[in-house]
């Protein structure tokens, strides 16, 4: 159970009440990761290795300072070599071409195949890289869920007729929300009696989802209740109370009333939650903010809400 006190619908429509839902925690800091380690040293090429005494390290920024200058040597050596192979000599062409008519024949072919084998100083052309292709788009996927409105009643998926989450949100949890089952809302109503009283008011079925804001300072979480008629919904969600916590206002919402949970101290987490109904839908809207809340964001989604459920779209 919960800070709050849920208190279920009684038989009596008169006095059926609803189930606190009290704040969560909200999400956890980030662990901090491992210490990177320092970047090691490279050695130029021809320098003997000194083993450090035991212990010791080499700070980061030597190292990295080390492992530049290797490079460099390393780089220093490569245009050497290439600048060695791409220079031909041509001596011994000069040699085949000045050699006496009279000279022995295998002395003018050692000189010719000496000079065959001297490298060319024709540069060989470079190929470019072909370029990296764009990465594909990925797909975002999207819901198969379907929902009708016609005179109050709401037919098809209950999740349909969650309030979408804002752009930059972050759902926790299936996207789509998720169907409670009767041992869920039982809990979360107080118990089995109290999924008995709902189903004695014409309880059909329920979903959930919860998000995080885009500016990640609010989570919200939109519960949906399913009755056989709007009568029924409409009269459990006049008589839900949360025991013990100061009620609000909820503007822009003619049927909703609401509820907060101050802290203590503006560090804590501070809750209120909203009801009301819209045709056989009854709607709790739970908000969980640092500090105290400001009851302007939950009659903005409260309002949110009934329109969707009002319209469907």
């Amino acid at each position: 159970m919960s800070a709050h006190d849920h208190v279920p619908p009684a038989a009596d429509p008169a006095q059926a009440s609803a189930p606190d839902r009290s704040a969560g925690p909200g999400p956890g800091a980030l662990p901090e990761g491992p210490a990177h380690a320092p970047v090691p040293a490279a050695t130029p090429a021809g320098t003997p290795v000194t083993p450090d005494a035991p212990g010791r390290k080499l700070p980061q920024a030597v190292g990295v300072a080390l492992a530049t200058v290797g490079l460099l040597a390393v780089t220093a050596v490569s245009a050497t070599v290439t600048v060695a192979v791409g220079k031909p000599d041509h001596r011994p062409a000069v040699a085949a071409a000045t050699a006496p008519a009279t000279a022995p024949a295998t002395a003018t072919t050692s000189a010719a195949g000496t000079a065959s084998t001297a490298p060319t100083a024709a540069a060989t052309p470079t190929t470019a890289p072909p370029a990296a292709p764009a990465p594909a788009p990925v797909p975002t996927p999207t819901s198969t869920l379907k929902g009708t409105v016609s005179n109050g009643r709401h037919d098809g998926d209950l999740q349909y007729f969650l309030l979408p989450i804002p752009e930059g949100g972050e759902s926790y949890g299936p996207a789509d929300g998720m169907l409670l089952t009767d041992k869920d809302m039982g809990e979360q109503m107080g118990g089995a009696e109290a999924i008995k009283a709902l189903k004695s008011f014409g309880y059909k079925d329920s979903a959930t989802r919860t998000y995080r804001t885009a500016d990640g300072k609010a989570e919200v979480t939109v519960t949906l209740l399913r009755f056989s008629t709007p009568a029924r919904a409409t009269e459990v969600a006049r008589n839900y109370t949360l025991d013990g916590l100061d009620p609000i206002e909820i503007t822009g919402d003619p049927a909703a009333h609401g509820y907060v949970d101050k802290p203590k101290q503006q560090a804590y987490t501070g809750s209120m939650s909203g009801i009301s109904s819209q045709g056989d839908v009854q709607y709790i809207i739970d908000v969980e903010v640092k500090g105290t809340p400001d009851k302007a964001l939950l009659s903005e989604l409260m309002k949110r809400q009934r329109d969707w459920l009002t319209s469907g779209r």
